[in-house]
């Protein structure tokens, strides 16, 4: 007789809780040898970056979750925090966010499935920035990455939020006046517009 589940699924379980879910994740520049902390919400996909180091020691990164903690208007939304076991995420790390109310939930060992949505904009931060640009130092990869998270969270399209934004854009006060394009990073990322 085969057994009855009676808890839903990982994917369920994210469907069904994604507005109060946050995920984070270290992504890694090569040639500089930089750490980028991340934090990505599951419901809007909004990415907001934590911070850029050589060195992410546990100092910076419980700082870095205080900074979080104190950024967010609508903290008590979440509920869930999913991270990897990566070392560099320390007890003090945990117990910003638990003061919070907000459970840390481990992803099991090399499933980078369970952390998906963090994984998934590793690969478009790379694919679409990262792979086209020479990173010079730390301050450097700050700029670049902070245009690019405010390209991807207001002027590029999510299919998983049925193609929008993850800060929904006002419309114009004329939808059919002309398009104008606004070209970010040296012409690698297109945004457009219409115009005023």
């Amino acid at each position: 007789m085969r057994r009855r589940r009676y808890w839903p699924s990982w994917s369920q379980f994210l469907r069904s809780h994604a507005a109060s879910v946050l995920a984070c994740d270290f992504l890694t520049v090569t040639l500089t040898r930089l750490y980028v902390l991340f934090f990505i919400s599951l419901d809007r996909r909004h990415v907001r970056l934590a911070g850029v180091t050589a060195h992410p020691t546990a100092t910076w990164v419980t700082q870095q979750a205080r900074n979080l903690t104190h950024q967010l208007d609508d903290h008590r939304q979440y509920k869930f925090l999913i991270r990897d076991r990566d070392t560099k995420f320390v007890r003090g790390f945990d117990a910003v966010f638990t003061d919070e109310n907000i459970q840390i939930i481990k992803t099991p060992v090399q499933a980078p499935r369970a952390n998906a949505y963090a994984e998934r904009w590793v690969r478009t931060v790379r694919t679409e920035c990262l792979d086209w640009t020479l990173l010079w130092n730390r301050r450097h990869a700050e700029q670049i990455l902070t245009i690019y998270v405010e390209h991807y969270n207001t002027a590029r399209s999510h299919r998983g939020i049925h193609l929008d934004t993850p800060d929904p854009v006002t419309p114009a006060a004329d939808p059919t006046g002309p398009i104008r394009r606004i070209d970010r990073l040296g012409g690698l990322l297109h945004e457009y517009q219409r115009a005023v």
